[in-house]
């Protein structure tokens, strides 16, 4: 785990593949926990990643700066952009928009085609920004935080992300294509515009050349 930044009130840091952003019922190992060996204080989360996707993430280390970013958050003043390769070529641009139900019995996401108990909005932009003909890099602004939301989103229009079983990715790729690779939030404390962005170059070739 590689720490970006941290002070008092925050740990900015990327969260590898295969780790828990925060504890489940079953008890594997998350970010909460380490994190908290780590500093040796209550760790606030604020957001997930799904355990098979790495990237950028930052907790609160205080109630305060926890409930200051968590309400930026639910005002959409806390910008996530992601990295995504993508089976097929899409548009140089554009935006997506769905309706999005949760079945939490399958732990899967679908799109559908009306509002109803359990349904919600999700949208995004993305741009290409570059492809072999047969996969694309994309670059991924979120609007909305749905569960599992990109990958439903993309896989929906027929672009399953590259390792994705779960949404008909047949691939040879063990881990999902998606990274998490800059954030930008106001400090909880300061209130200045701060900016954190992990280095893309190893998830990039990993899977595009």
């Amino acid at each position: 785990m590689e720490v970006l930044y941290s002070d008092e009130h925050i740990v900015v840091c990327i969260k590898p593949v295969g780790i828990l952003s925060q504890a489940d019922s079953l008890g594997g190992e998350s970010m909460i926990t380490l994190l908290s060996k780590m500093y040796g204080c209550e760790i606030y989360p604020l957001h997930r990643l799904d355990k098979g996707v790495s990237g950028v993430m930052v907790y609160a280390k205080t109630k305060f700066a926890a409930a200051k970013l968590s309400q930026d958050i639910a005002e959409h003043r806390f910008k996530k952009e992601y990295l995504a390769v993508v089976h097929g070529v899409p548009e140089n641009s554009g935006e997506m928009v769905d309706l999005l139900f949760k079945d939490s019995r399958k732990n899967k996401s679908f799109v559908v085609d009306r509002k109803r108990k359990g349904v919600k909005e999700a949208s995004l932009q993305y741009k290409l920004i570059k492809t072999d003909g047969q996969n694309s890099l994309v670059e991924i602004l979120l609007h909305t935080g749905r569960t599992h939301q990109i990958r439903v989103q993309f896989a929906f229009r027929k672009m399953s992300l590259l390792g994705d079983k779960k949404y008909g990715a047949d691939d040879e790729y063990k881990n999902i294509a998606l990274f998490s690779y800059r954030i930008s939030f106001n400090h909880p404390k300061t209130n200045e515009q701060i900016t954190f962005k992990a280095d893309e170059s190893e998830f990039v070739n990993t899977y595009i050349k």
